[in-house]
């Protein structure tokens, strides 16, 4: 199985790299005294390459990239560069400079970054990669931030560097008992060269003593205290607030609106139509309604009235696309081959016992607490924007492709977000915004509405799974197939024609387990049209991949007479080892490894004690995944009563992100988070079609999990594997709603093969 992922920049380059520093950290003087350590990357993004083997080319393109600022008072300023979503990262990133500047963390404070890809690089946050891919540069920068002082003191007091020691912000020289502050050498560290790489070492870490503790996030009191953080809360004089109307069907046109109504309501300002474009991930045509306020803006909205060209797919329905999803997937034939390895067919048709099912889970909502929102302001050809954006390179080109203003006009304020799941990596909600303010050349505020939010998110795309197994006579797994029924859209191919591409979020890959581990095993997809816009969402892929065949899986060890937890390990003993554990960039590999799968899996089953006799109407589940570079199991454990009520008891988690786990309090969020996640969406949450448009609206029809709801009891373990730290925001999510599912089987009978739950007759106790 491999795990997308996104270039791994200057993994492995550490202490030992020849690379100079010189050519990749400078210092610099601030206005009164300071100290600026900066790091250069060419573009944003040293490969592992470029860091060990640097060019002329190379260092003529580095950009400077400041992220340490020391004051002669001692308080150091850390800048958070990844967009905050609420996963954490702008603490997490600071501790490790922390850690190797070794300052304490009650001295340093952390500031937001603006989108500036010359100075920060990749400020993308997102596919949990933040951590993988900054940790080794930002152990760089506080390490040789640190060295820096280390020599300004030295050369203060004549002695030798290496007689000196750091702590708590202070070098420390024991021979003399003489001890500096940082911030008294600022003035001194300036005028010193920044030294070689190969002479910059890290902490052992087990010398680590803020890395791998619990450390509250930065913003937390600001946030309990109203503060404004996010995108929603952002002002400027002279604002205007807009709400912006689309057609209810994708890819729909305004034929013409109430607008002389509309303009004379209290408070409005504007009212105009936007003709937009034909990207249904972008600037969708439509109606903007601009006012004095967000109330007369939304009290305008309720009277307009739109004729709407609702285009080729006002037809479109879940019940038509589910009907031809079966039609297609029942047989095992056409479509697209994704893997072919022996004879799947051959083998079905000799084996001891057939095993088929046919999963499915629909189309879902991000569901963010905080609806999109977006502030901008042109003038005088610039634009600029203030935005809950995760991806704020993405929102700049696509205001500049749609709105024709130069990319270097583009100014983007990167603002707290309400969570984002993987919604705000889409930029639809930030164009829309620049298109009213250029419109009127004046600062306006795009507040989406929750029905606004549901009804035009960019979906978890739907699936359809049809399965046949084979067992020998001793129960062993010799045959696998898979026709996988997915949603496509039309793009353009290489050679100009128009095809079917797979939704985004709706591609299964050929090494998903237990690939490697059948001797006959097939995979086929098949697509079906459809202009419902899709996206990430939170392990993308991943979180409806991991449920249909951990589901089957389960399935199979059932039928086989085998206990769960030992299928999956024999399968994994079988399943070929990657031919290394570091990728080709250096960072770490993307490929499956049965030893570490199999490891939190054992984990997790002892934790739980696997194997306990439970009474009536209570059972464990048990399932594990590998994706974004992360390895997780769970045990859950239900009681379900006759009527169906069901309520999660415990959920036992074993996760493997690495040797090092950077907040300790961050990484509990995250599992905890994902836990939560996966049960909202499995039980109740759907968004369907009818007559080309999505009918869930609001909460009322689109439930979250409510408190009472959550497991009573969960306990998370980690794996600490000698492999390079990696994210934990996505991988423990996939694999609960199997655990969970295959435990409701176990406490029932009940076996769930479709999404959401409710359709099965369950609910949450």
């Amino acid at each position: 199985m491999k795990t997308p992922r996104a270039p791994f920049p200057t993994a492995g380059a550490g202490p030992s790299s020849p690379m100079d520093r010189r050519g990749f950290l400078r210092l610099s003087a601030l206005a009164g005294g300071g100290l600026l350590l900066g790091c250069y990357f060419k573009g944003g993004v040293l490969s592992a390459a470029e860091v060990g083997r640097p060019t002329a080319e190379t260092l003529r393109n580095f950009a400077p990239n400041p992220f340490v600022r020391i004051s002669p008072d001692g308080v150091v300023t850390i800048i958070a560069h990844k967009p905050e979503l609420g996963q954490g990262i702008s603490t997490a990133l600071p501790m490790i400079v922390a850690e190797e500047l070794d300052v304490d963390w009650s001295s340093v404070r952390i500031e937001g970054a603006m989108y500036d890809p010359v100075a920060y690089g990749n400020q993308r946050a997102g596919g949990s990669m933040s951590t993988p891919t900054s940790y080794t540069p930002m152990r760089q920068m506080g390490a040789t931030a640190r060295a820096i002082l280390v020599a300004a003191a030295a050369d203060t007091w004549g002695v030798a560097a290496s007689e000196c020691t750091t702590a708590s912000g202070f070098v420390l020289h024991a021979a003399s008992g003489r001890k500096a502050s940082y911030g008294s050498l600022v003035a001194k560290a300036v005028t010193l060269p920044v030294p070689a790489v190969a002479t910059v070492t890290f902490k052992n870490p087990k010398d680590f003593k803020l890395i791998g503790t619990r450390v509250t996030g930065h913003a937390n009191r600001a946030i309990v205290t109203g503060q404004p953080l996010f995108g929603i809360d952002q002002k400027v004089p002279g604002m205007l607030y807009a709400v912006y109307e689309k057609c209810p069907v994708f890819g729909g046109k305004v034929v013409s609106a109430n607008l002389d109504l509309i303009q004379a309501q209290p408070g409005v300002k504007h009212a105009f139509v936007i003709e937009g474009t034909s990207n249904v991930m972008g600037l969708m045509p439509g109606v903007a309604i601009v006012a004095d306020s967000t109330w007369s803006a939304f009290s305008a909205r309720r009277l307009l009235k739109v004729k709407w060209d609702e285009g080729a797919y006002a037809n479109d329905s879940t019940a038509g696309f589910e009907q031809k999803a079966a039609a297609l997937g029942a047989k095992m034939e056409g479509g697209t081959v994704v893997r072919n390895t022996g004879d799947a067919a051959a083998a079905l048709a000799s084996a001891a016992k057939v095993v088929e099912a046919a999963y499915s889970y629909p189309f879902i909502s991000h569901a963010t607490l905080e609806p999109q929102n977006t502030l901008a302001h042109f003038q005088e050809g610039r634009i600029e924007i203030w935005s809950p954006t995760r991806a704020p390179a993405d929102g700049a080109t696509l205001i500049s492709s749609t709105l024709g203003i130069p990319a270097a006009n583009i100014k983007i304020h990167i603002t707290r977000s309400g969570g984002a799941f993987g919604r705000r990596a889409a930029a639809d909600f930030m164009v829309e915004a620049a298109a009213i303010s250029q419109k009127i050349s004046a600062p306006v505020k795009l507040t989406w509405s929750r029905e606004d939010d549901l009804r035009h998110d960019h979906f978890r795309p739907a699936g359809h799974h049809f399965f046949k197994a084979g067992l020998d006579a001793t129960g062993k797994l010799i045959a696998w197939q898979n026709h996988f029924v997915t949603y496509g859209t039309k793009a353009a191919g290489r050679d100009g024609k128009t095809k079917l591409a797979p939704a985004v979020g709706g591609t299964l890959d050929g090494a998903q387990f237990p690939a490697g581990a059948v001797p006959n095993y097939q995979t086929l997809q098949s697509m079906m049209e459809c202009a419902v816009p899709t996206g990430s969402w939170r392990a993308p892929g991943n979180n409806a991949l991991a449920y249909v065949m951990q589901g089957f899986v389960d399935e199979i060890a059932v039928a086989a007479g085998k206990d769960p937890l030992q299928f999956r390990l024999d399968l994994l003993a079988a399943t070929p080892k990657p031919k290394s554990t570091t990728a080709a960039d250096g960072g770490p590999s993307s490929e499956l490894n049965p030893e570490r799968a199999a490891a939190v899996l054992r984990m997790a089953a002892e934790k739980a004690g696997w194997g306990k006799k439970y009474p009536a109407g209570q059972g464990a589940g048990i399932a594990f995944h590998f994706c974004h570079l992360g390895y997780a199991a769970h045990v859950a454990e239900v009681t379900v009563s006759a009527s169906g009520a069901v309520h999660v008891d415990r959920v036992v988690t074993a996760v493997d992100v690495g040797r090092q786990i950077v907040n300790l309090s961050g990484a509990e969020n995250q599992v905890q988070g994902s836990i939560i996640d996966a049960l909202s969406a499995a039980m109740n949450q759907e968004c369907t079609l009818e007559s080309g448009r999505m009918v869930q609206g609001n909460f009322d029809e689109y439930a979250l999990l409510r408190m009472p709801e959550a497991p009573r009891n969960v306990e998370i373990h980690y794996v600490r594997s000698d492999n390079h730290p990696t994210g934990i925001g996505e991988p423990p999510l996939p694999p609960l709603a199997p655990a969970v599912a295959n435990a409701i089987f176990a406490a029932s009978g009940k076996r769930l093969r479709q999404m959401p739950w409710s359709k099965a007759g369950l609910r949450w106790a």
